[in-house]
């Protein structure tokens, strides 16, 4: 009688799906920095107005928060305006101009929204503050993710864009994988994640597998087939993380983590995952350049 291979992909589906059952901690993102107008004391980034009004990149902060840190603005920096909507209770009033009472005999309110706005100061203008949200780490690259990763995205002609930025993502009509620099992470294990999701998410292109179907540019983000493919890619990311021998606590952690937020979308469908496992198993296969492996 013949052996029965060992069955990774199953081995890590079935641990995913342990997870899942069990509870998992919310999905952080690994790396720091960003490409946006981000608030220094949070790391929040501003709404898309103020991202508009505030135009150069980095952090800001009040003139009272530089004085709160230790530091100050520069003589003669200009701040920028930043706007928010502030609902101010006012009371309402009955035809005769008397204050309307509820139920209870109480003075009834409604809110009224008001535009309201302050002035920040890009990180820059400040003396005495360090960034907090735009650190770099002396993370080393590991050389053998680092040659899969290479070896596929140059056989398979997806461009490869690594530079400093807040987004990691996958652009179909680019074919092009972007990410952040591996400095921006921690864990050099983090940014292999990361970089295999993308990678998982580019072997469906069309001269590829062709999994994405013919309205995959068009699919809004958290629908279903949007859904479906995150978690194709993630499953993807932490079989080839396990294959390479590279998986950690915290990279599988965040796997689950990240995985359990788009299965909430399609109520947990445990047939889903086992689905997605099959066609991550079939891209690992693509990027390691390796017969795929039945089951």
């Amino acid at each position: 009688m013949t052996e029965k291979k060992f069955d990774i992909m199953a081995a890590v589906t079935d641990r995913i799906v342990a997870a899942l059952e069990q509870g998992t901690v919310p999905w952080t993102k690994p790396w720091v920095g960003s490409d946006l107008c981000i608030k220094h004391k949070s790391g929040q980034p501003y709404s898309l107005l103020n991202q508009l009004l505030l135009g150069k990149q980095g952090e800001y902060l009040s003139y009272k928060e530089a004085e709160a840190e230790g530091g100050h603005v520069k003589k003669g920096a200009k701040g920028k305006f930043v706007v928010f909507w502030k609902v101010y209770p006012v009371e309402v009033k009955d035809k005769n101009g008397n204050v309307a009472l509820d139920k209870d005999g109480k003075p009834m309110h409604k809110g009224v929204p008001m535009l309201r706005y302050y002035t920040v100061f890009h990180i820059d203008d400040c003396e005495g503050i360090e960034p907090k949200h735009n650190v770099e780490y002396q993370t080393a690259k590991i050389e053998k993710a680092d040659e899969v990763l290479t070896e596929y995205t140059t056989r398979c002609k997806v461009r490869l864009d690594i530079q400093k930025s807040g987004r990691a993502y996958y652009s179909p009509m680019e074919h092009r994988i972007c990410l952040p620099k591996i400095e921006q992470f921690k864990d050099a294990n983090e940014f292999y994640s990361t970089a295999f999701h993308e990678a998982t998410h580019s072997t469906g292109h069309h001269t590829l597998l062709d999994r994405f179907p013919k309205d995959a540019m068009l699919a809004a983000f958290g629908s279903d087939s949007y859904s479906r493919e995150e978690l194709v890619a993630e499953i993807g990311a932490c079989g080839m993380m396990n294959r390479l021998g590279l998986e950690s606590e915290n990279t599988f952690r965040n796997s689950a983590a990240y995985i359990d937020g788009w299965s909430k979308a399609l109520k947990k469908d445990k047939n889903l995952i086992v689905s997605a496992a099959g066609k991550a198993q079939k891209a690992i296969a693509l990027i390691l350049n390796e017969q795929e492996i039945e089951a």
